[in-house]
């Protein structure tokens, strides 16, 4: 089995309203990174890393509203507006004078983007791990897409579940055969538990529910020029993120509006390139983070 080098210790704070879980790992007095898991995840997520970068940073991972230990949102659907509001209120809550440094995968990487072009001086860096964004929603497909909303929101949503951990580890291979079986363990651990007999993934079923908020390309890019933090942009070679992205008409453009990015093609790994190869992936964080740190005045000590 799989044994953290660097274990995780947890709190609880209320951030907006509800009871929000965060996984801390290294010595409080060293650089806060702060970790934004992705979709359908947790912050345990981030336990491979953590035994790298714990050792040089202050890492802390939140449960986004309705994932992992955080409590569950109570409405019928998520939005991206909730996840930026409770972004900034964990910046506030975590480092109220300073800047912070944001690292993120998928979901989390995206919104480490937004808020770092809505609030360009709470943020020192960002390092976005396969958040490549989404496929422009053009208006004339919003009326679809909210009829689709309606008919979610009114049928209800469920997920899955397993005979066991040790099953839903199987699934976890099963879709990532990249994965080592031990760490799978470990996720299937930590990202479920046991409901009447049967495990479940720590997660609100409402999130499966379409965002009746359409994916708005020139906003989004209006923000992203808005950063002033250096970027590490991080792809993964084999992708299906990356593949459809790489598709979507002018994704290079797109990329030309951060000022000052840094863009690295991981070869070999996919989507969840943090869980597969954690000591390549931690190694690219903390030189990017140093070379960050020595760039600019107002950048992180190390």
């Amino acid at each position: 089995m799989y044994e953290p080098i660097v274990p995780s210790r947890s709190h609880y704070v209320e951030i907006r309203g509800l009871r929000h879980h965060f996984r801390h790992w290294g010595d409080t007095g060293a650089p806060l990174l702060l970790a934004l898991h992705g979709w359908m995840d947790s912050s345990a997520t981030f336990q491979f890393l953590a035994d790298d970068l714990g050792q040089r940073f202050h890492l802390v991972a939140p449960d986004w509203r309705g994932f992992g230990r955080t409590a569950w949102g109570g409405g019928d659907s998520y939005e991206v507006g909730e996840y930026l509001g409770d972004l900034d209120a964990f910046c506030r809550y975590l480092a109220p004078d300073r800047p912070v440094m944001l690292l993120g995968h998928s979901m989390g990487g995206n919104m480490a983007m937004l808020y770092a072009g809505v609030r360009p001086e709470r943020v020192a860096a960002v390092v976005n791990l396969e958040g490549l964004g989404l496929p422009a929603v053009p208006p004339q497909a919003v009326p679809a897409r909210l009829r689709q909303w309606l008919d979610q929101i009114a049928a209800g949503a469920r997920l899955g579940d397993y005979e066991d951990a040790a099953a839903y580890a199987r699934r976890l291979v099963r879709d990532n055969p990249r994965l080592d079986p031990d760490r799978a363990a470990f996720l299937a651990t930590h990202n479920g538990r046991l409901v009447q007999g049967r495990w479940r993934l720590r997660a609100d079923p409402a999130h499966k529910i379409i965002n009746r908020v359409a994916y708005r390309l020139e906003e989004v890019l209006a923000c992203w020029q808005e950063i002033t933090a250096p970027v590490l942009w991080v792809e993964a070679s084999e992708s299906a993120t990356r593949a459809r992205m790489l598709a979507e008409p002018g994704y290079e453009t797109r990329l030309a509006c951060v000022a000052s990015i840094q863009r690295v093609v991981m070869e070999g790994v996919g989507h969840m390139l943090h869980q597969e190869r954690p000591a390549e992936v931690a190694q690219l964080v903390a030189d990017f983070l140093s070379s960050a740190a020595m760039a600019g005045e107002g950048r992180p000590t190390m």
